[in-house]
């Protein structure tokens, strides 16, 4: 909900969530903020992928929602976090805030997944998170411009970096491609001096204004 819609009366009618749903939102909102200028070595990366009905985020709608956790530059099978938003869309939506937690969120392609992600949870549950994304869309480009010259959708960078996955078009499948092309990315940004997440946000916003139309 819209600080504007709050203001008119009847514009959006309140979210009703049920008490559990409520206390998880609670403790989650307690969490410590995030830090941005550790090492990669000792940062919690979270990858945050979805499956949706369509590419139109004006009317087409969220299904699944994905994440895997990278801890010390490493990926664990055992840190993933996969589920449908039905039958229970705020339970889905609050297990993936939890599964977050205050870690810096990566995706490939911002304006898409990580618009879909909040506009789901700011219709269900209310909330509108602050969440520190690092999107490959922009950072791969930056750091790997002899592999991908004419690269733009995942499959050209799983391609280029030799990249595979169990399943394609699947939230956590892509999302698991998605944690490989990071480490990637973390190694290659640490030989370039841009070691923390701080620095890759950085340098993914100096790549937007480069490419930014005048």
């Amino acid at each position: 909900m819209t600080w504007l819609s709050r203001l008119i009366p009847g514009a959006h009618p309140p979210v009703q969530l049920a008490p559990e749903i409520r206390a998880r939102l609670d403790a989650w909102r307690k969490l410590p903020e995030t830090a941005l200028t550790s090492q990669h070595a000792e940062t919690r990366y979270v990858i945050v992928n979805t499956e949706a009905s369509g590419l139109d985020l004006s009317k087409d709608r969220l299904l699944s929602v994905a994440a895997i956790a990278i801890e010390g530059g490493l990926i664990d099978p055992k840190l993933a976090f996969y589920q449908s938003l039905e039958p229970d869309p705020a339970d889905a939506l609050t297990g993936l805030l939890e599964f977050i937690g205050n870690s810096p969120i990566v995706v490939f392609n911002a304006g898409f997944n990580k618009r879909v992600i909040l506009n789901a949870i700011e219709r269900v549950l209310d909330v509108e998170p602050e969440l520190h994304c690092i999107d490959l869309y922009w950072l791969l480009p930056a750091l790997f411009a002899e592999r991908g010259q004419s690269a733009s959708k995942l499959t050209d960078w799983m391609n280029a970096l030799r990249i595979e996955t169990f399943q394609r078009h699947h939230a956590l499948g892509d999302g698991y491609a998605i944690a490989q092309l990071f480490l990637a990315t973390q190694a290659r940004g640490r030989l370039l001096g841009h070691s923390t997440p701080q620095a890759l946000i950085e340098l993914e916003h100096a790549r937007q204004r480069l490419k930014r139309p005048l």
